[in-house]
């Protein structure tokens, strides 16, 4: 783990690097990675009771930051982002994904999003690694406000591994489709909660002025703003045990 004072030296530059980015492309208002400040508590979507079972659940204590995870259109390609945040399947199970509710807020507009990309990833060294299951373009019940019931085409199969072992850690990446010009940014809310590794992201096209091309933790690649450790998500579906 980075020590923060790291954090906040990258958070500043980032501020110039956005300055620099925006007015290159020359955006109507400025494109930001976070909407700190600007939204306050979300509004939390919880599933309607069915036959599925809370597999994972940290979608509480908010921490009133949403941070950018967008897919953008064509011309803003640059800024294209990914938030991702760990679970830990226990040793012995196997737990089916098909339902993630996922917490997040629109700013710099009001949505609404297109679709919404999920993806799952392995584990190495505390990030995000191999991409393990996507699903591409699925279309989630969105509360109006950019909080989402978002119900999988298929289950994701995550195992635990051996009842004697330690069980695994994967990543969760929830990422929007929506053009920044009629829709604005999606934030994934911040939880305040520590539950496992810190929250990964990355900006591959560097639109946002960070190094962080590939996975990294998110404080080191846009700073402390009070985010949170953790994102709000809730994962449901069926844990499956010998």
């Amino acid at each position: 783990m980075r020590f923060r004072v790291f954090s906040v030296v990258v958070g500043f530059a980032l501020a110039i690097g956005v300055a620099v980015a925006v007015s290159t492309a020359g955006a109507s208002r400025p494109i930001s990675p976070t909407g700190a400040g600007a939204q306050g508590k979300a509004q939390v979507v919880r599933s309607a009771p069915d036959a599925l079972v809370s597999l994972f659940d940290n979608n509480n204590n908010d921490s009133g930051v949403g941070i950018t995870s967008q897919n953008f259109e064509s011309s803003f390609d640059a800024y294209d982002s990914y938030a991702a945040d760990d679970i830990h399947v226990p040793a012995g199970h196997v737990w089916v994904v098909k339902k993630v509710n996922v917490t997040g807020v629109y700013y710099n507009g009001s949505g609404p999003a297109a679709s919404e990309n999920v993806r799952f990833y392995t584990n190495k060294q505390h990030l995000p690694n191999t991409l393990k299951k996507e699903y591409l373009a699925v279309a989630g019940a969105d509360n109006g406000s950019g909080s989402f019931a978002i119900s999988l085409p298929s289950g994701a199969r995550l195992s635990g591994g051996p009842a004697a072992g330690a069980g695994k850690t994967y990543w969760v990446n929830v990422q929007v489709n929506m053009d920044f010009g009629s829709g604005g940014q999606w934030g994934w809310e911040g939880s305040l909660n520590s539950v496992g590794d810190l929250d990964a992201w990355q900006n591959p096209g560097g639109g946002f002025g960070t190094t962080c091309a590939t996975w990294d933790q998110e404080y080191d690649c846009i700073g402390d703003l009070g985010q949170g450790p953790s994102k709000m998500f809730e994962l449901r579906g069926k844990d499956l045990t010998p």
